[in-house]
């Protein structure tokens, strides 16, 4: 047993060295890619992905508005019937 949590504990730790230079080595790799950007191209990166997010949402509403419940053509048509059925006011009196 106590060879098996040396074992294990030796494994988790190298496996946790090699995650951590992977880590290392990808935010190098970024760092470098990055170093040509300037502050007006972030903005307009920025700004690109804010439109792209409320075209995203603005889809997502339309989709969600295609699912929501409506009312029945059963139901609309019965109270245009039941509108039509009643006699309207003219303002005369009748005598």
């Amino acid at each position: 047993m106590h060879q098996f949590l040396l074992y294990s504990s030796f494994f988790i730790g190298i496996l946790a060295l090699f995650l951590s230079f992977m880590a290392c080595a990808r935010l190098g790799k970024l760092i470098n890619i990055t170093k040509e950007l300037d502050w007006q191209q972030i903005a307009h990166l920025t700004g690109d992905v804010a439109s792209l997010k409320r075209s995203i949402q603005q889809t997502n509403n339309r989709l969600n508005g295609m699912h929501s419940p409506k009312v029945a053509d059963a139901e609309i048509m019965q109270q245009l019937l039941q509108a039509q059925a009643q006699p309207k006011p003219n303002g005369n009196l009748g005598g």
